[in-house]
């Protein structure tokens, strides 16, 4: 993985094919104890505007169990919160640090970080993708089917970050992607039409209204949240809207018998997704948390050039 070594990942579309595949084979073999890797004395920075337990936990254990360090930075606690400009905050902390993942609202921010930082920047979610999530669902599809070519992943529910970047990810593994939004709540377009140039022939990618036309046949079945951080007062409203796109027996029923179900967390049971279904046989939503710690030990491993 010496590709990517000291660069940035803000976007899944940031990959090759080889360094996406390359990138959940170490992770795999991480995780089973077959390849172990040490940087010691190196230190990530977590500069977070926004909250999170998996993402925060998970970084911070990966980079423990690499050897390294962790500084949490989040803006209460640094003069980010108190509006220092982003381009003066990426040139001091590329100073000390060797390696940051950051989690705020505009994409447009990390952007700006990574230009004026030397060091590898890791999106670690904004409003418009959410790469490192990814990675692990993708780990997690492969441990339950093998190959990714071919298989069919389905969205349901709102079209955002998480949206985007499996729309991504899917399309450059080789598989079928739909996404079924409420008419309103379609992810953006640019977003699918990248994904569509991902695809390149080798699986298709829709966009629909009908939840249960998605859901047919498909080997995996996702949802999210249907109001994002910062979006919580909208939640009670959305709930009639997205109704018919909440991951039940009914429709799990619509899908392959062998169908997985997975969640990015933190999940509302009885809106998204019932939790007959989440707690159910077919949800691997655990398994996929966990591979966010061995997924992101991967990704940091392989930007630092230790793997």
């Amino acid at each position: 993985m010496q590709s990517l070594r000291g660069r940035d990942l803000l976007s899944l579309a940031d990959l090759s094919l080889d360094e996406l595949s390359g990138l959940l084979a170490l992770a795999t073999q991480m995780k089973s104890g077959e390849i172990r890797v040490r940087c010691p004395e190196k230190i990530l920075g977590l500069l977070f505007r926004k909250a999170s337990t998996r993402t925060r936990v998970s970084f911070s254990v990966a980079m423990y169990q690499l050897g390294g360090q962790v500084l949490d930075l989040h803006s209460g606690v640094t003069q980010v919160g108190r509006g220092e400009p982003t381009c003066d905050t990426a040139r001091v902390l590329d100073r000390y640090l060797d390696i940051v993942a950051i989690r705020t609202f505009a994409h447009s921010e990390v952007e700006e970080f990574a230009d004026f930082a030397k060091m590898p920047v890791i999106n670690a979610l904004t409003d418009d993708e959410h790469p490192c999530q990814i990675l692990a669902d993708l780990m997690t599809v492969q441990e339950c089917f093998g190959d990714l070519a071919g298989l069919t992943l389905t969205y349901l529910g709102d079209g955002n970050n998480v949206a985007h970047s499996l729309m991504l990810g899917a399309a450059m593994a080789g598989m079928n992607v739909r996404v079924a939004t409420p008419e309103d709540y379609a992810p953006q377009p640019m977003m699918v039409e990248r994904a569509q140039e991902l695809a390149a022939g080798r699986g298709e990618v829709v966009v629909t209204t009908d939840a249960k036309a998605a859901v047919e046949g498909a080997q995996v079945l996702y949802t999210d949240v249907w109001a994002s951080m910062g979006q919580e007062d909208l939640a009670s409203q959305r709930i009639p809207i997205f109704q018919p796109y909440q991951i039940n027996d009914g429709l799990l029923g619509l899908a392959d018998k062998q169908a997985i179900v997975l969640h990015c967390l933190p999940a509302h049971r009885g809106e998204e997704i019932t939790a007959e279904v989440i707690e159910g046989s077919q949800s691997q939503v655990w398994n996929q948390a966990e591979n966010r710690m061995h997924a992101q030990k991967a990704l940091l491993a392989s930007l630092l050039g230790v793997a």
